[in-house]
């Protein structure tokens, strides 16, 4: 039963229960770490960084994922590789941490979050490795309607976790219709719906766009 729900609750003693209107519940979270073969297309390093550093700042939400994007965008598949999140570091030093798993995972591009820091952040890749492909994204939707067809594609089995991530899971299992109900920040899960974003939502919809034949 070890990294189970029944493991956490019977061994571990964790309080493991769906919050009301959770946009992931802990039987999607187990069923998502069921073990799946894969042939990833591409992969990125999705960042949410930080307003404030420091022990009492907001983590930075570092997660690694890939999708095996191959026939129409209802069979892509997605995995969870890596939860690289970091607590109490300097800019810099999240920034090296996304950038060493960048590496580490050979992964495609790193995409991170730009309303808070603007180019900032972009500047503080560039200083680590000015070579890394970048895309600043910017969030005009609230987190939960963001977080909401990310939900859908776990709800759907097409998405899996290359190991138990308690952290990540467990902000994953407190994110509601009506708002985060965990402590702190979703850092973890907002890099997350970067990630699958990146992957799975933007380019299906680009997939899907009506394509119009010119005479």
């Amino acid at each position: 039963y070890g990294g189970t729900r029944l493991g956490r609750q019977e061994l571990d003693g964790e309080l493991m229960l769906d919050v009301e209107g959770a946009l992931w519940t802990w039987d999607m979270l187990e069923a998502a770490r069921a073990p799946r073969a894969f042939e990833l297309d591409r992969v990125v390093v999705a960042v949410d960084p930080p307003v404030t550093s420091g022990s009492s700042a907001d983590a930075c939400g570092i997660v690694v994922a890939g999708v095996e994007a191959k026939g129409p965008p209802q069979d892509w598949i997605a995995q969870v590789i890596a939860d690289g999140s970091i607590a109490g570091a300097s800019p810099r030093g999240w920034a090296e941490r996304a950038v060493a798993l960048f590496h580490a995972h050979r992964a495609d591009r790193l995409v991170a979050e730009v309303n808070q820091g603007g180019e900032l952040v972009a500047a503080l890749i560039r200083q680590v490795d000015p070579l890394v492909p970048f895309r600043a994204v910017r969030a005009s939707r609230g987190k939960v309607a963001r977080a909401e067809p990310v939900a859908a594609l776990y709800e759907q089995g097409r998405v899996s976790h290359r190991e138990p991530f308690r952290e990540l899971e467990a902000e994953m299992a407190a994110m509601t219709t009506s708002g985060f109900t965990g402590s702190g920040s979703p850092d973890r899960v907002d890099a997350l719906v970067w990630a699958m974003t990146d992957l799975m939502i933007d380019p299906a919809a680009s997939y899907l766009e009506p394509r119009i034949r010119r005479l």
